[in-house]
């Protein structure tokens, strides 16, 4: 086969300007009306079969025009989205983006700068989010941070400086400057990705101590302060305590100012995982539910959840910068900071994460606090909080629905029930009654287990959500759950 020699000066750039402009123009103006009519369409829609075997082709090798690239996109991609965009998608905890939020992703992506090195504006713009993100957490001004893609990478930041911190040496040579095992303690409730991230950093799961949780699904001190003293009696080191600002399953929030003390006391690093349940702390009534956030050596949240922000950003916050700053940095003669010229600029973000490629997402969390200001923001959460109240008030007032867990934040745990039922059933029935509403595309709440019982969740970060949709939620979960009760 021929190979076809490209002519000198050939390039990725459009051959016709225009085209591409206009093309540009119908884009934004299709994804505008695709987020305005979102209330308009399902909650959810199963991808067809002709999408899922477009997916299935070889690998291009001849060029294509870019219009008919992106009608592909149009028909076969764009129909069958997540859907986290609708005012019914309570699923998981997952924001629902902006629209400045998507025109900033363009923006960031038409500059395509690198924001790890040099002195450009990005690196700036980076740096005042961050000095935002100490200001709504109540972290001193000369804490450190970085944006990450999610909370996951943000804990394992925050695992990595806590590691490195307690033993100058693990960076060279790894645990086994150790003498005794590392023990992380968290409560039961703690997220899988903080138990990721013990794995990854070479502590081990098994090194992991599950504290028991009370009736309201919060961290029992008597039970960690036992297990502290058990662990240190055989010899291991408490090294770590991990406290949720709103767990996942029911968004129970840990006693954070006693957890601090309890760290202090064992000389244990005290992270934070508020990966959602930390936005309310710019809430003044919530400062004394979220008090000890300001106490902690490091908490991680995401953005683009409870603070609306399109997909992917997160933030990782260092009481100690140069802590930080050790864990990760490292001299080599390429990255060497210059007095003067693009090699010159503030400190390196290489410098503080895993990450020396990093994409410009500070721009949008950066035009999104600017556009909306933070009362915009905390007048949305407290809409938010008073959603979830109200639909724990509409399942109360039900007989065939029970509310699971107390309500503290912004997720209801609910599920239908009948007298005849039993505990097996009634799993049966709720995980059916979960499915119908996404195949119907009515609502998309997801589940959890709680003490043995499948439980519909609806997890509020849905700027977009009124009252009537979750009449319609009640509603429909009760019409369905009778007609999968009678069958």
């Amino acid at each position: 086969m021929k190979t076809e020699i490209l002519p000198e000066g050939s390039t990725l750039d459009p051959q016709n300007w225009d085209s591409i402009r206009a093309l540009g123009h119908q884009m934004l103006d299709d994804m505008i009306d695709y987020i305005q009519s979102s209330g308009q369409r399902p909650a959810w829609k199963k991808p067809s079969a002709y999408a899922m075997a477009s997916m299935q082709q070889p690998l291009p090798e001849i060029s294509q025009d870019a219009a008919h690239v992106y009608e592909d996109f149009f028909t076969q991609v764009l129909p069958f989205n997540t859907n986290n965009i609708h005012p019914r998608f309570w699923g998981w905890v997952q924001g629902g983006g902006t629209i400045t939020g998507m025109l900033a992703d363009m923006l960031a992506s038409g500059m395509n700068a690198n924001v790890s090195i040099g002195d450009h504006m990005p690196m700036y713009v980076e740096q005042q989010v961050i000095n935002w993100a100490k200001e709504m957490m109540g972290f001193p001004s000369t804490a450190s941070g970085i944006l990450v893609s999610g909370g996951s990478l943000a804990n394992i930041t925050a695992l990595i400086v806590a590691r490195n911190h307690f033993n100058k040496s693990i960076r060279r040579k790894g645990l086994q400057s150790v003498s005794s095992p590392l023990i992380v303690y968290g409560s039961a409730e703690t997220h899988n990705c903080a138990i990721k991230g013990i794995e990854v950093v070479g502590i081990g799961s098994d090194n992991f101590r599950k504290i028991p949780v009370d009736e309201h699904y919060c961290i029992r001190l008597d039970e960690l302060t036992r297990m502290i003293e058990e662990d240190r009696a055989a010899g291991h080191t408490p090294f770590c305590i991990i406290g949720n600002a709103g767990t996942v399953n029911t968004g129970a929030i840990d006693p954070l100012t006693e957890l601090a003390d309890i760290a202090k006391a064992n000389g244990c690093w005290f992270h934070i995982d508020g990966a959602f349940g930390a936005i309310p702390k710019i809430l003044p009534e919530f400062q004394e539910k979220l008090k000890g956030i300001e106490l902690a050596d490091s908490v991680a949240f995401d953005y683009h959840k409870w603070l609306y922000v399109n997909y992917e950003v997160a933030c990782v916050l260092i009481r100690d910068a140069a802590a930080h700053r050790e864990a990760f940095a490292i001299a080599v003669n390429y990255l060497i900071t210059h007095e003067r010229g693009l090699s010159g600029g503030p400190d390196p973000f290489s410098n503080y994460g895993m990450e020396l490629s990093r994409g410009f997402k500070a721009l949008k969390v950066w035009m999104s606090l600017k556009e909306h200001g933070m009362d915009k923001y905390r007048q949305l959460v407290r809409q938010n909080l008073r959603q979830a109240q109200y639909l724990a008030e509409l399942i109360t007032m039900e007989s065939m629905l029970e509310l699971v867990a107390p309500v503290s934040l912004n997720i209801v745990c609910f599920r239908y029930t009948t007298p005849s039922s039993n505990n097996d059933e009634l799993n049966h029935i709720n995980k059916e009654i979960l499915m119908q509403l996404h195949e119907k595309g009515i609502a998309a709440p997801t589940y959890t287990i709680l003490d043995g019982r499948y439980v519909i969740r609806v997890a509020i970060t849905n700027h977009r959500t009124r009252l009537t949709d979750l009449d319609q939620l009640v509603k429909a979960v009760i019409q369905i759950g009778n007609e999968v009760a009678a069958s």
